[in-house]
């Protein structure tokens, strides 16, 4: 039987960011355009290979636009690709909420697991209650004095506390003196315009889990970023924002994004259980990415939780779930699917 020609033909709102409404004559992916809009792009035309009514939809800080889509057009379900409400990562939960107060399916995790994952230093705590390793943090909020505690034991890594894909990440990131956490936080403060955290540098191999499912939860193949040897003017072994986004960089300095290989009889094991224990502890559902390292002493730390990871056909989670056996557009498809489920299973 020809499982796609069965198929519910389903009418989708594609929700991105109004600054990445992909251009209509937008085809060629060595247009010099695509890096701006490859998720949208990826997503949108693989919903369409699926047989699916696309229409996109570019929101910033009015929900006005897509109570009217959601009232004129009746999707059956909307695809979730923003990531900030009003330019702020904190607030992207509002806008799964208000989906939810529209009683429409959608695409990713719900509004308390966004809420729980989002901030660096709420996951963390929650995790170590239940006894999972993070590391040690700090949190500096915008706006107060930088005050001295004891709980500052260096090296740490100076981030974002609600900023994902590496804001702000670089390699003077990495610190190990009071003067250069200070300089550091006070950047993330300008930069951010948002708390700072600074973590407790963990040493080790790094790799990224994907986990889909609602109740039911698939650990996919993982990644592995992989850095050479350190030596004279090589850079640290941090998955700064110019490591993630900067191809050219990568090839530079022999950093590589791959399967993750070699692991230690057992430990594959240990971090799926993990993973599955904090997918459940953060409330998620639809699909989220955990970012681990292994220690030389074979310890395994959650250095954080990712609901709603990069989704493009040339991510990390998107290669994951092709290893595992769902090419690109059966992915979009389960996604779709995890969606309608969970509005199935709370209403």
């Amino acid at each position: 039987m020809n499982r796609k020609k069965h198929r519910k033909k389903l009418r989708v709102l594609l929700l991105v960011h109004a600054t990445l409404v992909p251009p209509e004559d937008l085809e060629d992916y060595d247009d010099e355009r695509m890096p701006k809009y490859q998720t949208e792009f990826d997503v949108k035309h693989a919903l369409l290979r699926l047989g699916h009514e696309v229409r996109v939809l570019g929101a910033y800080d009015d929900l006005t636009p897509i109570r009217e889509a959601i009232e004129e057009w009746r999707p059956h379900i909307v695809f979730n690709l923003l990531e900030e409400f009003a330019g702020n990562p904190a607030f992207d939960y509002y806008v799964a909420s208000f989906l939810e107060m529209m009683n429409i399916p959608y695409t990713g995790c719900n509004p308390r697991g966004l809420l729980l994952a989002r901030d660096k230093a709420l996951s963390k705590i929650l995790l170590a209650h239940h006894h999972i390793k993070v590391p040690d943090f700090v949190v500096f909020p915008r706006g107060r004095a930088i005050r001295k505690t004891r709980r500052w034991r260096y090296p740490m890594i100076v981030k974002s506390l609600l900023q994902e894909g590496s804001v702000g990440i670089a390699q003077a990131s990495l610190v190990n003196r009071d003067d250069q956490l200070r300089k550091r936080v006070r950047l993330i403060h300008e930069l951010t315009r948002g708390d700072a955290i600074a973590e407790q540098y963990i040493e080790g191999r790094e790799l990224y889990v994907t986990v889909i499912g609602n109740t039911r939860l698939q650990v996919l193949p993982f990644r592995e970023i992989t850095f050479p040897r350190n030596g004279n003017g090589t850079p640290i072994r941090v998955a700064t924002h110019r490591v993630k986004w900067d191809y050219e960089y990568r090839d530079r300095w022999g950093i590589d994004y791959r399967f993750a290989h070699n692991l230690p009889k057992g430990m594959a094991e240990r971090i799926g259980t993990l993973c599955k224990r904090a997918f459940r502890i953060l409330d998620l559902n639809g699909y989220a990415r955990f970012d681990l390292r292994i220690t030389p002493e074979q310890e395994i730390y959650l250095l954080e939780a990712n609901p709603n990871p990069a989704i493009a056909e040339f991510e990390d989670s998107a290669f994951s779930a092709h290893k595992a056996g769902l090419p690109y557009d059966q992915l979009i498809q389960r996604l779709l699917t995890l969606g309608l489920r969970y509005k199935q299973a709370v209403s």
